[in-house]
């Protein structure tokens, strides 16, 4: 009997499957390739890409900005240690605070460290400033990041026994309950986190009222307001920030995926009157480092410039619109979010499946939970690829229901 060659991808499968430690159910294929709003695997398949690697790729896939910014900046320094200043550095922490309404910057290379650091400089805070509190009230079904500690602030109740014994000093209040915020803070309380849209909690938004409630509470017994904008910030939502869809400025921002365009890069920003850390009490070794920071200024000037916040808004809206009306012809419901970080309901139990039947048609969509579909593609999707986007979704539903 012939034995047949195994092909370039069934090999590379094998090879994952003996070295690289099981996290994730993968599919069996293998991304080797993008370009814009698509992405092609070993085999050649081109998929329309509506995951946009967990809304990071904000400028789409190998943007031309990003290249060059890369190649520009490892030709002259990758890396020159965080013990000093380096120029990229210093010309991406002006631009960032100038837009942002923040005055001071910490840059990290994930958003769960940028967490971690806002939970660090609210702890400070209180050891400071409110007599040695250091409570923080997050919401429930939130998500701030897989760090130990940021595991223990997110309100997933599936993650309350895992890896247990937690950090302590998080409560987890509902979103949108300003009687159960007030209720959980006491004279140990030194911050309230919270995202303005859940995005892993199933995209869900904060209301105004709420939120200017959790300000004024901040503001009365002198606690620190963070906004974990890792998924809602840079142009996601319609906004370059979300915070500004409702008018209230927090005092710490924390941000990363799509701040560095597909390369590690996160920010925490606050104000100058919370400039509180001593040496030694924050840092990292690729914090600030200037490959990292070339890339993300080049990632926000190209933001800026073809205002893709808007792009984000335009397309969010036409998105929505048509969902809407497809929901007349196929399955779908509570259709929600802001800008391009949008989900809807399926039938419960199918989305993983659906998710997997638009996989073999040539789409990348992300199944939340079994009953959930979020959307979050690259800032530069155009009519033309939602309506491609929804021909495909209306071609799986039609398979789903005939199987």
């Amino acid at each position: 009997m012939i034995q047949m060659e195994k092909s370039a991808t069934a090999a590379l499968l094998e090879t994952a499957e003996k070295s690289v430690l099981f996290t994730a159910r993968r599919p069996s294929i293998v991304m080797e390739r993008g370009e814009g709003m698509h992405i092609w695997d070993t085999d050649g398949k081109r998929y329309l890409d509506f995951v946009g690697g967990w809304a990071v790729t904000s400028l789409g896939h190998s943007p031309a900005v990003l290249q060059e910014a890369l190649s520009r900046q490892a030709s002259t320094l990758v890396h020159a240690s965080p013990g000093y200043y380096n120029k990229p550095m210093i010309e991406f922490a002006e631009l960032l605070t100038s837009v942002s309404g923040m005055d001071k910057v910490f840059f990290a290379s994930s958003g769960a460290e940028a967490n971690e650091s806002a939970i660090k400089l609210a702890r400070k805070h209180g050891a400071v400033n409110l007599n040695g509190a250091n409570e923080i009230i997050t919401l429930k079904n939130s998500f701030h990041g897989r760090s130990l500690a940021m595991m223990s602030a997110t309100g997933k109740e599936q993650w309350k026994e895992l890896f247990a014994p937690k950090v302590e000093g998080f409560k987890h209040v509902p979103i949108n309950d300003l009687d159960a915020c007030f209720a959980a803070v006491t004279n140990q309380t030194c911050a309230i986190m919270v995202e303005l849209v859940q995005g892993e909690g199933g995209v869900h938004a904060v209301d105004e009222a709420y939120l200017y409630g959790l300000r004024k509470m901040c503001d009365m017994y002198g606690m620190l307001l963070i906004f974990d904008e890792v998924q809602t910030g840079m142009g996601r939502t319609g906004k370059l920030f979300a915070y500004e869809h409702y008018g209230i400025m927090p005092d710490v921002i924390t941000l990363g995926k799509g701040i560095g365009g597909g390369f590690p890069l996160s920010a925490m920003l606050t104000k100058s009157k919370y400039d509180l850390f001593e040496p030694g009490d924050q840092g990292g070794t690729y914090t600030g480092a200037p490959l990292a920071m070339a890339a993300g200024y080049a990632v926000l000037r190209e933001l800026l410039e073809q205002n893709l916040a808007g792009n984000a808004k335009t397309q969010g809206q036409y998105l929505t619109d048509s969902l809407r009306k497809l929901s007349c012809e196929i399955p779908i419901s509570n259709i929600r979010g802001k800008g391009l970080l949008l989900a809807f309901d399926v039938p419960d139990g199918t989305a993983a499946e659906l998710a997997a039947i638009c996989l073999q048609d040539g789409l990348l969509i992300n199944a939340l939970n079994p009953s959930t579909i979020r959307l979050v593609p690259p800032l530069i999707v155009s009519q033309k690829d939602i309506d491609q986007m929804l021909s495909i979704l209306f071609r799986a539903f039609g398979q789903l229901q005939a199987v």
